[in-house]
C-alpha cells in the first residue's frame, strides 16, 4: 500500500493532501475514489486511508484504521559526511534513510574535492530532502530525516556538542586492528539516546581535523579490517547498528 507522509492533518479522521503527493496519487498511481493508501503525520502517527476526494489542486483521505507500528530506530543517529563527488551524497541520504538514519549533516572537510556553492544550497537541499522522503516512504519510516544544510569543519565541532555519543570512523584504527569501541560505544547507549558518526570525504579525514575531533570528544574507531569507501562506511556503520539494536534483541 502506497504510504505518503502529509503535513495537514485536519483531525483524527481526515487528511489533506496537496502538491507533490496529489500529483502522485492521481497522475502516477492513478488512484480513485475508494482506493486506500497509508498516511503518516508529522509526528509518526500512521493511518490507513481511504481516498475521499480527488479535486484539481488536492486530495482528501478518510481515516480507515489507525497503526500501531514500530519502524524506527531506539536510538537517534546523525550521519556527518564530509562533501564526497558526484551523486555520493545522494546515494547516503537514500540509502542511509532506508537504514533508518534520523539526520545526515554534510560538512566541508580539507580534503573534499567538492566545494560547496551556496548560490545552488537550496534546489540541492530540496533534491536531497525529496530523495529522503521517497525513501523513507518506500521503507515504512514513521518520520523523514532532517538533511541538514551543508556547514564547515569548525561548525560541525560546535553542533557535536549536542549529542550523547561522538564518533568518528577512521581507516588507520582499523589498520591498527581497533574493533571495539564502536561496538563497546552501542552497549553503552540506551533508547533516546543519540549518536553522532562523522565519516571523510574520499581522501579521509585530515591528521588536523582528527586531533579536533579527539579535542572535542569523539571516539575514533575502526569498522572492521577492510577500508571502505566514503558512500560505504555510514551504510555499513547503520547496518551494524540495526543488528545490534533490533535483529540482536
Amino acid at each position: 500500500m502506497q504510504r505518503y507522509f502529509v503535513k495537514h492533518r485536519v483531525n483524527d479522521e481526515r487528511f489533506f493532501i496537496d502538491e507533490e503527493d496529489r500529483h502522485h496519487i492521481v497522475k502516477v498511481m492513478r488512484m480513485q475514489v475508494g482506493d486506500q493508501i497509508i498516511c503518516v503525520d508529522q509526528e509518526g502517527k500512521q493511518a490507513i486511508c481511504r481516498l475521499a476526494e480527488i479535486t484539481d489542486e488536492s486530495v482528501v483521505a478518510d481515516v480507515v484504521q489507525w497503526k500501531e507500528e514500530i519502524s524506527e530506530l531506539p536510538i537517534s543517529i546523525t550521519i556527518a559526511s564530509g562533501l564526497p563527488k558526484g551523486d555520493k551524497l545522494e546515494w547516503i541520504i537514500q540509502k542511509g534513510t532506508e537504514l533508518g538514519a534520523h539526520q545526515f549533516l554534510p560538512f566541508s572537510a580539507a580534503r573534499s574535492v567538492v566545494k560547496w556553492d551556496e548560490k545552488k544550497a537550496t534546489k540541492k537541499i530540496e533534491r536531497w530532502q525529496k530523495i529522503a522522503k521517497e525513501a523513507a516512504e518506500q521503507s515504512h519510516r514513521a518520520f523523514m530525516p532532517e538533511i541538514v544544510s551543508p556547514m564547515s569543519f569548525k561548525a560541525l565541532m560546535g553542533k557535536s556538542k549536542d549529542f550523547d555519543y561522538k564518533l568518528a570512523a577512521f581507516e588507520d584504527e582499523s589498520r591498527k586492528g581497533e574493533m571495539h569501541l564502536f561496538s563497546s560505544t552501542l552497549k553503552q547507549m540506551k533508547n533516546g539516546e543519540s549518536l553522532l558518526m562523522v565519516f571523510g570525504p574520499e581522501g579521509g579525514l585530515a591528521d588536523e581535523e582528527v586531533k579536533q575531533l579527539k579535542d572535542h570528544g569523539f571516539g575514533l574507531c575502526g569498522l572492521g579490517p577492510r577500508i571502505l569507501r566514503t558512500e560505504t562506511a555510514p551504510l555499513y556503520a547503520l547496518s551494524a547498528i540495526s543488528y545490534h539494536f533490533e535483529l540482536l534483541r
